[in-house]
C-alpha cells in the first residue's frame, strides 16, 4: 500500500484497507466486482503504467493478486 497514492482502498467506515489498494476497493466494495483475477491484473498494469510506472514493474506489482482473499476461490 505504500506505493498507492491514496494509501490503500477504503472500508465501509472510511478506514483504509490493509489488504486492498485504491484501484480495487472503495467504500467496502470492489471497484470491478465481476472481473476475474486476470482481468484485474491487466486493469492494474494499465493503471500503474498510466501513472508512469514501467510496464515490467507494474506486472511485478500485480503478481500477488491471486493470493488475496478475494481470489482464493479461483485457485
Amino acid at each position: 500500500m505504500e506505493k498507492d497514492s491514496e494509501g490503500g482502498g477504503t472500508n465501509t467506515d472510511g478506514s483504509r484497507s490493509i489488504e486492498y489498494c485504491s484501484l480495487c476497493y472503495k467504500d467496502g466494495k470492489f471497484t470491478h466486482p465481476d472481473f476475474t483475477v486476470k482481468q484485474m491484473q491487466a486493469h492494474c498494469v494499465d493503471a500503474l503504467k498510466g501513472h508512469g510506472m514501467p510496464g515490467f514493474m507494474a506486472w511485478i506489482f500485480t503478481r500477488g493478486l491471486p493470493k488475496l482473499s478475494r481470489w482464493k476461490k479461483d485457485w
